[in-house]
C-alpha cells in the first residue's frame, strides 16, 4: 500500500453510502443528560446535517426542559416515565441512550416497542444476560441497533485497520493497547458516583475504559478473542466495589495475542499498536476525544508519523448511524458485536478470580 495515497485524504468519510443532503435528518430522543451527553453528544448532534436532537429525556421534566431550551432543534423535554408512556413519540425516529449501564435495557425495550432505532452507549449493559435481552428486543421489533464504539469511525483507527488489512505489517502477531485516567481527579470527584457502583456499572476500569483497547483490537484485527486471562486491582477506597485497574491478555485465532491495560487511577494515556511479521502500526494518542491522533508506521528500516486532522468523534458516529438508518448498508457495530465484548469482559473477571485462562465461547 502506498502511504501517500492512504494519507492524502485521511479523514474522508469512506463509510458514506447516502447523500446526507438528499435524505431527511434522523431525529433523536436523547436519554440521559449527564456531563457526557451535554458536553459531547448534544454539540455533535447540533452540528450535524444528518441528525437532529428533538427530544430531551431526563429524571425530571424540569431538567429536560432546561436542556431542551439550550439545544438547537429540541422541541420537547420529558422525564423517564413520560418516555415509557410514549409522550412525544412522534417527535423522534431514534434514541441515543447514555444512562448508567444497568438502565440501558429498559429504555431500549421501550424504544423498540415504539419502532424507534437505537444507538446505545457502551458497554451495552451491566452483564451479558441483560445485553442479550437488549439485542433480542431490537431484533423482535425489527429496529436497528448500534453500539456506540466511536473508534470504528475514527479516521486514524480506520487508516490503521486498512494498513493491517493490506498486509503492510505482514501477518499480525501482537496487539498492545492501553487507556488510563484519574477518574476522581479528571471526571468526577464524587466517590458515590454510578461508575463506582457495581450494581449500576457492572464493572470498573474494564467496563468503562478497558473496553476501548479490547474492542479496538478486535476492530483492527477483524477477529474475536477465543480465550482471555486477566488480573484486577484496587488501591483507593472509592474502588471497593469495582476494579480500579485491570490488565488482561486476549488470545485470537492463529495464535495472535493482545495485551491490554486500563486504570482509573493512573495518568491520562492511551495508545494501540499492531505488530506484524513485517512492520508495525500504532495510534497514539488513541482514545481521548480532545487530542489529535498520530499514526506511527514502520516497515523494515522505514518509519513515518503523521498527525491527522482532529475530527469530532461523536459527530462521525452520529452521522454514520444516520447514514445506515437512511440507507441500505448493514449497521455495524451491531448488538451481536457488542455482546462479544460483554462476554469477554465477564471472562476477564472470571479469570482474575480463578487465576487461569478462560474460554470466551458461551454457546
Amino acid at each position: 500500500m502506498e502511504l501517500d495515497a492512504l494519507f492524502e485524504d485521511s479523514c474522508a468519510r469512506d463509510w458514506e453510502t447516502v447523500d446526507g443532503e438528499e435524505t431527511a435528518a434522523v431525529r433523536f430522543a436523547v436519554i440521559g443528560l449527564g456531563w457526557f451527553t451535554k458536553g459531547r453528544a448534544l454539540p455533535a448532534l447540533e452540528a450535524s446535517d444528518r441528525c437532529e436532537p428533538t427530544v430531551m429525556v431526563s429524571s425530571t421534566t424540569e431538567k429536560a426542559d432546561r436542556v431542551a431550551a439550550d439545544t438547537d432543534g429540541a422541541v420537547d423535554g420529558i422525564d423517564y416515565d413520560e418516555f415509557h408512556d410514549g409522550v412525544a413519540r412522534d417527535e423522534y425516529d431514534a434514541v441515543y441512550i447514555c444512562t448508567p449501564n444497568a438502565l440501558h435495557l429498559e429504555y431500549v425495550e421501550t424504544a423498540a416497542a415504539y419502532g424507534k432505532h437505537v444507538l446505545c452507549e457502551k458497554p451495552m449493559e451491566r452483564d451479558s444476560e441483560r445485553a442479550r435481552e437488549l439485542v433480542e428486543a431490537c431484533e423482535a421489533a425489527g429496529v436497528e441497533l448500534m453500539v456506540a464504539y466511536r473508534m470504528h469511525t475514527e479516521p486514524a483507527v480506520r487508516r490503521a485497520r486498512e494498513l493491517v488489512e493490506s498486509g503492510f505489517v505482514g501477518e499480525p502477531m501482537e496487539v498492545r493497547g492501553d487507556m488510563s485516567q484519574r477518574l476522581l481527579d479528571r471526571i468526577n470527584p464524587d466517590p458515590d458516583q454510578w461508575r463506582l457502583d457495581e450494581g449500576l456499572a457492572g464493572g470498573g476500569a474494564l467496563f468503562d475504559i478497558g473496553i476501548y483497547p479490547l474492542n479496538t483490537a478486535r476492530f483492527l484485527l477483524d477477529a474475536d478473542p477465543v480465550a482471555v486471562t486477566g488480573r484486577t486491582a484496587s488501591t483507593h477506597d472509592a474502588f471497593d466495589d469495582v476494579d480500579e485497574t485491570v490488565s488482561f491478555m486476549l488470545e485470537f485465532p492463529d495464535e495472535v495475542y493482545a495485551s491490554c491495560y486500563a486504570s482509573h487511577n493512573a495518568r491520562q494515556s492511551s495508545g494501540i499498536t499492531v505488530t506484524g511479521t513485517e512492520g508495525q502500526v500504532r495510534v497514539e494518542p488513541a482514545f481521548f476525544q480532545d487530542q489529535s491522533r498520530t499514526l506511527h508506521v514502520s516497515r523494515g528500516d522505514s518509519r513515518s508519523s503523521i498527525t491527522l486532522e482532529k475530527v469530532d468523534q461523536m459527530l462521525e458516529e452520529f452521522d454514520y448511524f444516520a447514514d445506515r438508518v437512511r440507507g441500505d448498508a448493514p449497521m455495524h457495530p451491531d448488538g451481536e458485536h457488542g455482546l462479544i465484548d460483554m462476554v469477554t469482559m465477564e471472562a476477564v473477571y472470571e479469570s482474575a478470580a480463578d487465576r487461569e485462562w478462560v474460554s470466551t465461547d458461551r454457546t
